[in-house]
């Protein structure tokens, strides 16, 4: 009897514990759920927080041997953001939170020192951000802003004002080359370089009384080591028009071959000259440099003859 009273009082005691115990886990919870509606939350103009892009590593080249290359030739094409396949990697012509263009990119990878900007394409002479920001004729602007209340403008100085809208052409130096490891014609890209295209303003009087108003002058601003640049180029989104979800890089970009090209020069006797040395600019030179296009389309055809 003594012991059934004894089991009974310690169930009871059991149970009165568990329940304060649940009551003061309940509490708890309550506490951290208030404190939780408390914080405020950071804002967020997408759904996600597009980590999948901003992880993303360099897709794998293939291991090529020197005693395995039959052929190769170096190519330098010129991209024209103008065209409407290139407009991701001209827009935006901005500073935006979410979205940079290509040019954009590589200079913040330059300025985090992620990236090692050169002179030439023969990437030996290093040059720093600060040459950069020169060729860029960055410089400070005054901003004005309107108020939120309505009773006037803001105004502010933006210091470094870059003008992206004036980059709109790219240089790429590339290496063809047949891989009999591999049976197969292909591409790599050597360098990267962004050119600056801008107007010098000029008030000179011509011959038949007309002035011209303004010369226009391309600049190359740095090239930089393309295999280098993947590490950066593969974390930046590039956005084609199309779907704010692809989660495509710069790296897929190039790497898909997804831009327009035209072809400037090839590898010659003649120091490397460009095309537009020994034709005639306009229609000659596109002919010239659909050529070239046809001759690498006909060699990779010619790879599967039997």
């Amino acid at each position: 009897m003594k012991k059934i009273l004894i089991f009974n009082v310690l169930f009871a005691l059991l149970l009165s514990f568990n329940s304060f115990a649940q009551d003061e886990n309940a509490e708890q919870e309550e506490e951290e759920e208030e404190e939780e509606i408390l914080e405020p939350m950071t804002p967020r103009t997408t759904l996600t927080k597009q980590a999948i892009v901003r992880s993303k590593k360099p897709i794998a080249y293939n291991e090529v041997n020197e005693e395995d290359i039959l052929w190769s030739q170096t190519i330098w094409r010129r991209i024209d953001c103008r065209e409407r396949m290139n407009f991701h990697l001209y827009y935006p012509t901005e500073d935006l939170e979410n979205r940079k263009s290509l040019v954009q990119a590589l200079v913040e990878g330059i300025r985090k020192n992620q990236i090692q900007a050169y002179d030439t394409d023969e990437l030996k002479k290093k040059i720093t951000i600060e040459q950069i920001m020169d060729r860029l004729d960055a410089e400070d602007k005054e901003i004005n802003e309107p108020k939120m209340d309505g009773t006037g403008d803001t105004t502010y100085w933006q210091k470094g004002f870059v003008d992206w809208g004036n980059v709109r052409e790219f240089m790429v130096r590339e290496m063809w080359y047949i891989d009999k490891k591999h049976a197969l014609l292909d591409v790599r890209i050597i360098a990267l370089c962004p050119i600056r295209v801008y107007t010098r303003n000029l008030n000179v009087a011509n011959s038949d009384g007309s002035e011209s108003s303004g010369e226009e002058l391309r600049t190359q601003l740095f090239w930089v080591y393309f295999p280098e640049a993947r590490r950066v180029l593969a974390n930046t989104i590039c956005y084609t028009g199309k779907n704010l979800t692809s989660n495509l890089s710069f790296d897929d970009i190039f790497h898909k071959r997804y831009f327009s090209t035209r072809i400037e020069k090839m590898s010659n006797t003649s120091n490397d000259r460009e095309i537009s040395e020994y034709t005639l600019n306009g229609l000659e030179a596109i002919m010239e440099s659909e050529r070239i296009k046809l001759e690498l389309m006909k060699m990779e055809s010619d790879l599967w003859s039997y």
